[in-house]
Parts: structure tokens; C-alpha cells; sequence
């Protein structure tokens, strides 16, 4: 998937407030928008290059954007808006989940208030729900990891997406890994011991979970292949 906005590089120099970062473009520092609720763990590191958007709506009150981090010579991308439409194109483009027949929809209410990302609705079976997570953890060598914080959020979803696939929905939990430097994917139950325990139930309730890799450019993000998910 290309990105909307003009894309420039850049210098990390710090995070704050959550939602703000300073950036050094051309020896200038400029305040971009961080599109990122997590702790980014491991990735805030001064001087570390990063992928910039120059926002390209007059409305809107930062100029920038950050998209990704460098770490190891490798981008991971960081803005949490774009898994959704990375995964709904690569399912309307038959590159992932093949096998499943209907029409695509997003944002469709269920549950108890609640939305899912990706609604499947075929005639012909059962309908597909798919909740999808962004990831930019990794610790180990080749082992990406999900969350980087707590999520009281992610847990809901895990349990509204556990009782859908009671009811005898196709559900799927996509963990879409914006970087290619690793080889399989874990809950890390360290720093979340709740999510750890709702992703051990969805999964005994038979929602299926699936981490693909991705790899970040200047040019765009696009997945790369599926990677391994371990039992834990």
C-alpha cells in the first residue's frame, strides 16, 4: 500500500505528551503528530532515522506526521491507522486469506458496542469477522511481540471476537507486524498477563490467529509472508 502523503526523512528526537514528536528535517525541528497509543518500546531511541508524512490536509493542526522508526537498518512502521486498509487490500487483492468468499466491509457494529475491522458477509456460509492488531514489538532475535503496553481495549476485542466464533462465525485475528526483520510472532504475556489470558481463550473458542510480516519503504508498506505464531 503507497502512502497518501509526501514522504520525507528524517532525525527521532523525543516523544512527549503521547501524541507529539520532534523530529529534525534538514537540520530543522518540527513537532509531528506520533499516530501510535503504545509505548513504541524499544524503537524511541535519539538520532534513529524516521519516515516523516507532510500532511496534505490544511485542517489539520500538525504539518507532520511519523510513519516510521529505523532500528537495525530496518523500518517499522509505526502509525496505527494503516493496518486496516494494508490487510482490506490484500484480502480485495487475493494476496491473504484466499479462501474467503464474500463482500468486504469495514467498521461494522457488533457485539456490545463495539466495532469490527474487517466484515465478511457471504451468502453463501458463515460470515467472517477479522480484528486486526498493529505490531512493532520485538525483543528477541526474530520474534515480534504484541502488546507493548497494556490494553484493556485489545482484551475486549479478543473476548466481543471469542463470542462471535461461539456462535459459529469464521473469526480471525490478523497481527499485521510492520517490519521484516523477524520470523514468528508471541503474545508477550509479561507485560500483559490479561491479554495473554483472553488470547488463550478466543483461541480454545476457535478464533484463529495470523501474524504476517511487512515491509516498511519510503514508498509504501506491503505485506511480505505469513509468519509462524507461537503456541506460547
Amino acid at each position: 500500500m503507497k502512502y497518501k502523503d509526501e514522504i520525507l526523512e528524517g532525525f527521532f528526537l523525543k516523544r512527549y505528551k503521547r501524541f507529539f514528536t520532534d523530529i529534525r528535517i534538514d537540520n530543522k525541528v518540527v513537532t509531528a503528530y506520533c499516530p501510535n497509543t503504545g509505548s513504541l518500546l524499544g524503537l524511541l531511541n535519539e538520532e534513529k532515522r524516521v519516515l516523516v508524512a507532510k500532511v496534505n490536509n490544511p485542517k489539520a493542526k500538525l504539518k507532520f506526521r511519523l510513519e516510521a522508526i529505523e532500528f537495525n537498518n530496518t523500518f517499522v512502521g509505526v502509525n496505527t491507522s494503516l493496518p486496516n486498509d494494508i490487510v482490506f487490500e490484500a484480502i480485495s487483492n487475493k494476496k491473504i486469506l484466499t479462501h474467503l468468499q464474500g463482500a468486504l466491509k469495514k467498521e461494522v457494529k457488533y457485539g456490545k458496542n463495539s466495532r469490527i475491522d474487517i466484515y465478511v458477509d457471504n451468502p453463501k456460509g458463515n460470515n467472517s469477522y477479522i480484528e486486526i492488531k498493529s505490531v512493532t514489538l520485538s525483543r528477541s532475535k526474530q520474534l515480534s511481540e504484541f502488546p507493548d503496553s497494556v490494553t484493556s481495549r485489545g482484551s475486549k476485542h479478543l473476548m466481543e471476537l471469542s463470542e462471535m466464533s461461539k456462535k459459529g462465525n469464521n473469526c480471525y485475528l490478523i497481527y499485521l507486524v510492520q517490519r521484516s526483520d523477524v520470523t514468528k510472532f508471541s503474545i508477550a504475556k509479561d507485560i500483559d498477563q490479561e491479554y495473554y489470558k483472553n488470547s488463550l481463550i478466543a483461541k480454545k473458542n476457535g478464533v484463529n490467529f495470523i501474524a504476517f510480516k511487512c515491509n516498511v519503504t519510503k514508498k509504501g508498506i506491503n505485506i511480505v509472508s505469513e509468519i509462524e505464531v507461537s503456541e506460547n
